[in-house]
């Protein structure tokens, strides 16, 4: 049994991990970490955990903690997770960070689209990005995965078979992103009230969004070559959800149907990206509260270009069913251990 504690188990994302683990036979959670709820009942914050969790809320205590536990789940802001990890902590329990602090591997690049200082810089050549689906075999061996973030989760498997086939331009990547209103986390801001949101649709951080370096670092990855994108994302009225729809122009002479028998043949063996049949474009409420991941392509014979859809749930495999994922492999379990909850609906 998988012995696991969970910093930030009271926001959006924390709350998914415990949903999860919950119902997870090789795992069992022995603290529930809140700067924010220490020492009040769990299911105080979350009633829906009424007579699941009859846990206090702890503190953020990793010196003492982490003897407890064999791993450690990070759902905190950008920049917390790095002024706690050090060599003694990782030395004693592995960590999944789901903030931002160790994905980007040059820390100047971290520092200016974050706008804050990195707490141990040492740690990010190790951390190991933790996308399953190309990462797997460095994931199995490491003690510092560092989680995806949602909207670079959702683009990258959206284009990730064109972009390692080095079928498309690189450069000429457009990124259309929609997310619910979770993905802003559960702090309390203006901007996310509900009046504020209803009925409404907005772009936000236009050219400036700091999952940009993610996402081009990792498509650079793939491919072999400078990814330069323009991504945008935008707030819409609900509470979960990512639907990406991306352009490259094609630098092969290509039909769909070759480009469709690519994408089927990458994602073959995965259990969580789903490649739909031709025509069918992916929709976030067939994705809700589960970890998959629908992707689709289709081929613009006017102008040349290829669009390339994604849809997934940004709390699940944008953050804890991710999360869960990299602690199967960790671990040395089936990877969709726990995971193989179907997508809600209505």
């Amino acid at each position: 049994m998988i012995k696991v504690g969970i910093i930030g188990s009271t926001g959006y994302a924390g709350q998914e991990l415990v949903r999860i683990l919950l119902g997870h036979k090789e795992a069992e959670i022995k603290w529930y970490g809140s700067r924010t709820y220490a020492g009040k009942a769990y299911a105080d914050v979350f009633q829906n955990m009424f007579t699941l969790v009859p846990d206090i809320c702890k503190g953020e205590d990793l010196e003492k903690l982490c003897e407890e536990v064999d791993v450690i789940f990070t759902a905190t802001p950008q920049g917390l997770c790095s002024t706690l990890v050090n060599e003694e902590i990782l030395s004693k329990v592995k960590i999944i960070d789901l903030s931002a602090d160790f994905r980007i591997k040059d820390v100047e690049t971290y520092e200016k689209w974050y706008g804050i200082k990195h707490g141990s810089p040492e740690f990010i050549k190790e951390a190991v990005y933790g996308l399953c689906e190309v990462n797997r075999e460095k994931i199995k061996k490491a003690r510092l995965v560092a989680n995806p973030g949602c909207y670079p989760t959702c683009s990258f498997l959206s284009i990730y078979p064109l972009a390692k086939a080095g079928w498309i331009d690189m450069k000429s990547v457009i990124i259309d992103a929609k997310s619910g209103t979770s993905g802003a986390g559960r702090g309390a801001k203006v901007a996310n009230l509900y009046c504020e949101v209803n009925e409404s649709i907005k772009a936000y951080g236009v050219t400036n969004h700091r999952h940009t370096p993610e996402i081009e670092e990792q498509l650079s990855y793939a491919s072999g070559q400078e990814a330069l994108i323009n991504f945008t994302p935008h707030l819409v009225p609900m509470n979960r959800g990512i639907l990406v729809t991306a352009y490259a122009n094609l630098v092969k002479d290509v039909t769909e149907e070759e480009i469709r028998a690519l994408y089927e043949e990458t994602y073959k063996e995965e259990s969580f990206v789903r490649v739909l049949p031709a025509g069918v474009c992916p929709e976030t409420r067939w994705v809700e509260g589960s970890n998959y991941t629908d992707v689709n392509v289709k081929k613009d014979e006017r102008t040349g270009r290829i669009l390339m859809l994604g849809a997934m749930d940004n709390l699940v495999k944008g953050a804890a069913g991710q999360a869960v994922q990299n602690m199967n492999l960790m671990f040395g379990l089936p990877e969709n251990t726990g995971l193989l909850m179907p997508p809600v609906f209505p």
